[in-house]
């Protein structure tokens, strides 16, 4: 799918992204896989909480002294004629693993987002549970992260914030799937999802250049978190909530970052 010498690289970078994302590892209340247990794991709250993670290891210094962090909260956004994204999202087989931190599940090839001309590949989605991204301060349940990167290894985010309402089909399989134990990965026979039944029918955004959202919170990622949020039960979002609660990392500074909003 990805040659091996690409795949450590990406497999690096997405093992810290929020999952997010994205997506090593540590306690379940937080959300990456058990690649890089050990030395340096890292949780959401405590010794190794958010706010201490520039500190456990000198790779992630971005996480403290990052001036455009993600996530933020998305208000007092500058109304744009933006270009909306074009996303080309084909199916792929359910891949789906518990890594210590969300339920992540890496996407087949061949499916891709366009921003501004410029095309990413969609390699795995992932879960943040309260949502990560706030609107006027105020957090969803759920936010759902598509992670995407470009030829030349830069990184594109579409972020879904996830509000309770009505059952939504494309998630039954993915939130059925996700596996109990941490570190394993399974790859129901038969199944598939297609990220473009996740979207919502409205394809504007929030647009910003922000970072990970978990270590090491490299900057340089492209965020587009859609404006019409989508819903899921209550009863989704407790299969998610059950195995992994408080997977959010704190809204950051917008700093001297300009946030951009579709004007229509």
């Amino acid at each position: 799918m990805i040659p091996t010498t690409v795949t450590y690289r990406i497999g690096s970078t997405l093992l810290f992204l929020g999952c997010l994302t994205f997506l090593g590892c540590a306690s379940k209340t937080d959300h990456e896989p058990a690649a890089d247990s050990g030395a340096h794991s890292w949780t959401y709250e405590g010794e190794t909480g958010s706010t201490h993670w520039g500190g456990l290891n000198t790779e992630w210094a971005a996480c403290s002294a990052g001036r455009a962090q993600s996530p933020i909260n998305l208000t007092a956004a500058a109304l744009s004629d933006l270009e909306d994204p074009v996303f080309i999202y084909q199916s792929s087989p359910l891949h789906e693993t518990n890594n210590g931190h969300t339920a992540q599940a890496s996407y087949a090839a061949g499916s891709s987002l366009q921003v501004d001309g410029k095309i990413y590949q969609l390699l795995q989605f992932h879960f943040h549970s309260a949502s990560e991204h706030t609107i006027d301060g105020a957090h969803t349940p759920l936010e759902v992260h598509l992670v995407h990167q470009a030829a030349d290894g830069s990184l594109a985010v579409v972020g879904l914030l996830v509000e309770e309402g009505s059952s939504h089909p494309a998630f039954d399989a993915v939130l059925a799937a996700i596996p109990v134990e941490e570190g394993a990965t399974v790859s129901p026979e038969g199944i598939t999802v297609n990220a473009n039944d996740f979207l919502p029918t409205r394809r504007t955004t929030y647009r910003y250049d922000g970072s990970l959202t978990t270590p090491p919170c490299s900057e340089g990622v492209t965020w587009l978190v859609m404006t019409q949020k989508i819903q899921l039960s209550a009863e989704q979002i407790a299969q998610y909530v059950a195995l992994f609660p408080g997977t959010n990392r704190p809204v950051q500074p917008l700093n001297e970052r300009t946030l951009s909003q579709d004007a229509f």
